[in-house]
């Protein structure tokens, strides 16, 4: 890691990860949660399985949530240690920001 400012441009990269990190890994755990205790929802089962697959849902949809957020931000980390001192990016038809050039 350098010392060196981030410019404007990698500051708002940084919050468009964060962003999509988190709406991600909330899409992730509702999808998770709706998997799991969907059943519970859908039938009629006996209290103590209903309550056990909503609390297995909500645990495992919070911990891949959280998993989620991670990953994005560690991979989003990685690919700026592998941009050049100056932030750009050398492959051809790319910016600084890592996307595609427009012209």
């Amino acid at each position: 890691m350098t010392t060196r400012r981030r410019t404007q441009a990698e500051r708002d990269a940084i919050t468009v990860e964060i962003g999509y990190a988190l709406f991600s890994a909330g899409v992730l755990a509702v999808l998770v949660l709706a998997a799991i205790a969907g059943p519970a929802a859908v039938w009629e089962l006996p209290g103590a399985v209903e309550n056990s697959l909503v609390v297995a849902g909500a645990a495992i949809g919070g911990v891949l949530g959280v998993l989620r957020v991670v990953h994005v931000l560690w991979h989003h980390g990685k690919h700026r240690e592998r941009l050049p001192a100056d932030g750009a990016d050398s492959r051809p038809g790319h910016d600084a920001t890592g996307g595609e050039a427009t012209s």
